[in-house]
């Protein structure tokens, strides 16, 4: 059974078990549930109910903003539009919001609704995960299914420590939400660790499959490896070899860089681009997201940056005319490389011209047409104009690359860096660097390669780039904005809760 199949009949059942306090009695077929959870389908059941969680949606029973990636008003859009390599202006025709050009201004308050939802979409991760665990562990399940939950709970976890810092921590669910008490980043930083080592070697080593989208061995690694990565901004204490060993796991699993050759069959001109399309390739990909316009989950970020016109010209369906990649981003790449194709500027079919320059992104706004564009989930299988079908990359081997790159840089060793990031180069058509890189050649090279796809704002906040001002920002930012707020409404369920300096209580 492939994953995207217990994912839709899991989060089905899953809604009806949710709706119970005392599961005890519960019968499934046959089974009590003590024993059902123990079965096969019971264990696929409550993995697929924390699995639901993660793709995009706008809303998911009746909340707003869920998901990883995917749609618009969550944790995607918190941590990339605050980033330097995307922004959806306030138009000066009234289109879009103004929280998102506060977040990229670095001026968003404790009471923003997309920091609010993002809060809230990892905390019901949480409590699913917490009470799939209990129900797996009661069951004597399979461990390597215990061990599988264990480590998607670790992975909510880090997301949150990421994004704010010290919070509120709990694995039983018997615990009143005003009652949790608040961890510190260190303490939860060692939970992940402790979860993520004593779990990763009981996951499967299976990749694609029934195991397309799921924490195999490989994906617990790579989490393993992001934490160690940024554990001097979580504890103040660097682990680069602790890193690098992660990365070394990870490399066992077979994987390698998808291919970069021209192909006049992609609509962006190269096998590259294969990597943001219906289907991640399994060479490259360690964990997707998988998605179905309209079934389950959806891909909204190349429909919601074209602007209207040329949605219809090009597509055939109205682009929403959101996102734009602020120009000194778009300026770094150098014009040799594939990856720059992904980027749309200058005239466009449907009588549009997208122009590099955005007055403001905020009142008064940009004109309706300001902005380079980006279609590196160039759409696959939309035929609603409201998303796509192209799956999410969360993790690829290229960023393993890359981690192995700085972590040999940062220990002192840029020689054994160097074919590393020629890799990455050399596959998007740009030549080897000419000496050792340093950290900005490896800074830069991440934003090259992996930008939308969530990894920026960490990445400037580990190489001291995230408070430094851009170009719709004069003045650089105040240290504090390096984390999130807790959110105004969770500080109002639980007073006990400390808030991060340099917001209101």
């Amino acid at each position: 059974m492939k994953i995207k199949n217990i994912l839709l009949a899991g989060s089905i059942s899953f809604l009806a078990l949710f709706s119970c306090t005392d599961v005890s009695e519960t019968v499934y077929d046959q089974y009590p549930a003590d024993e059902f959870y123990g079965t096969p389908e019971g264990t696929n059941s409550l993995l697929a109910s924390i699995y639901a969680q993660i793709p995009g949606e706008f809303t998911r029973d009746g909340y707003a903003g869920v998901g990883y990636a995917g749609a618009d008003n969550g944790w995607y859009d918190m941590n990339c539009m605050s980033s330097d390599e995307q922004v959806i202006p306030h138009r000066n025709d009234g289109n879009w919001q103004q929280d998102f050009a506060r977040l990229h201004k670095h001026a968003w308050l404790p009471s923003e609704g997309i920091i609010t939802n993002t809060w809230n979409w990892l905390y019901r991760c949480i409590f699913k995960a917490n009470l799939a665990i209990a129900l797996l562990e009661k069951a004597n399940a399979d461990p390597s299914k215990i061990a599988e939950a264990k480590v998607t709970r670790a992975f909510f976890y880090y997301l949150l420590i990421d994004d704010f810092g010290d919070v509120p921590f709990y694995t039983d669910n018997n615990i009143a939400s005003d009652k949790i008490p608040q961890a510190s980043r260190k303490e939860v930083y060692t939970f992940i660790v402790k979860e993520l080592t004593e779990n990763a070697d009981l996951l499967s080593n299976n990749k694609g499959g029934e195991y397309y989208g799921r924490f195999n061995k490989w994906a617990a690694y790579t989490v393993l490896a992001k934490v160690y990565l940024n554990a001097e901004v979580y504890t103040g204490e660097a682990k680069w070899t602790e890193c690098l060993a992660a990365c070394n796991k990870v490399s066992e699993g077979g994987f390698s860089l998808h291919s970069g050759a021209a192909d006049a069959g992609s609509p962006l001109g190269n096998k590259y681009y294969e990597l943001f399309g219906d289907v991640s390739p399994q060479d490259e990909t360690i964990l997707s997201i998988y998605a179905t316009i309209d079934v389950l989950s959806r891909n909204v970020y190349a429909v919601r940056s074209l602007y209207g016109a040329h949605g219809i010209t090009a597509l055939k369906y109205n682009g929403w005319n959101g996102t734009i990649v602020p120009k000194q981003f778009y300026l770094k790449y150098d014009n040799a490389d594939i990856r720059k194709k992904q980027f749309l500027a200058g005239e466009q079919p449907g009588g549009v011209n997208y122009t590099l320059d955005v007055q403001s992104i905020d009142l008064p706004g940009a004109d309706p047409q300001a902005g380079v564009r980006n279609v590196k989930f160039y759409p696959a299988g939309a035929n609603t104009g409201g998303g796509a079908s192209n799956d999410f990359p969360i993790y690829r081997y290229a960023d393993i690359i890359l981690m192995m790159a700085e972590c040999n840089v940062r220990l002192g060793n840029p020689g054994a860096a160097k074919p590393f990031v020629d890799a990455i180069r050399q596959r998007a058509g740009l030549n080897a660097l000419d000496a050792n890189p340093t950290l900005d050649n490896i800074y830069d090279e991440r934003g090259f390669e992996l930008n939308w796809e969530g990894h920026r704002r960490q990445d400037m906040i580990r190489f001291n780039k995230f408070l430094l001002p851009n170009e719709f920002r004069t003045v650089a930012s105040p240290a504090f904005r390096k984390l999130f707020p807790i959110p105004t409404a969770a500080i109002n369920a639980n007073t006990a809760l400390k808030q991060n300096p340099g917001y209101p209580q």
